[in-house]
């Protein structure tokens, strides 16, 4: 277990929170929609990866991965980053925020599994309560812009509605329980715009449209070599 700092954003008012985090969850092929799940998986198995076993898929993460940092390192050019909405339990309730799926491409070619466990999964370090937006939660919209060749490009964008509810998406992933205290969950993703390709920046964002907010944040991709 280790603590994450975050300030959580009620629309009048923001408070500091020290969370402490011992599990952290990817949840994969969380589309509502089959045939958007399916462009996904088919977008995967073009770059060499596998079909999933399942759909949603729940893979566990070492808790330490995550991050709210604005820099990562990562082995080699073969990494990229997913926007995503993150679920965080602690003692009845949950917070939403946003992060970062940043996974190896080329080790999950042969293991999704492994390739989760390659990069950090960075975060924004702001959160919402999940009560202030549970009412238009399908409005809320995920967008990731990344700088490619020098060029900051939208990566990704869609709304929430193309995902499995909250409830739904919690229920599969803990045998009908709630969201234990102390996880973090990510809760999908969407296709990439022109496809998966690397970035030396990665900027990410939850917008509300109907409370007039966004959660923001980004990060640079710093290469190590990989020398043999």
């Amino acid at each position: 277990m280790f603590d994450l700092a975050f300030t959580v954003d009620a629309q009048d008012t923001t408070t500091p929170l020290t969370l402490p985090i011992d599990q952290a969850v990817i949840a994969g092929w969380t589309g509502r929609d089959p045939v958007a799940r399916d462009k996904h998986i088919a977008e995967l198995e073009a770059i060499g990866i596998a079909r999933p076993a399942t759909t949603p898929i729940y893979y566990r993460v070492a808790a330490r991965r995550l991050t709210t940092a604005d820099s990562i390192e990562v082995c080699g050019g073969d990494s990229s980053g997913e926007v995503e909405f993150v679920l965080i339990g602690w003692q009845g309730r949950i917070f939403v925020g946003t992060g970062s799926d940043h996974t190896d491409r080329k080790v999950e070619t042969y293991s999704v599994t492994v390739s989760k466990q390659m990069c950090d999964k960075v975060m924004a370090p702001v959160l919402w309560e999940i009560e202030d937006v549970a009412d238009h939660w399908d409005q809320l919209v995920l967008r990731s812009h990344a700088w490619i060749g020098g060029a900051r490009v939208l990566y990704q964008e869609g709304t929430l509605d193309a995902m499995l509810p909250v409830k739904d998406l919690i229920a599969r992933g803990f045998g009908g329980k709630g969201l234990p205290d102390g996880c973090v969950m990510f809760g999908g993703t969407f296709a990439a715009k022109g496809g998966i390709r690397p970035a030396s920046r990665f900027e990410f964002e939850l917008e509300d449209p109907v409370l007039k907010r966004s959660i923001r944040h980004g990060y640079d991709v710093i290469e190590l070599p990989v020398l043999g």
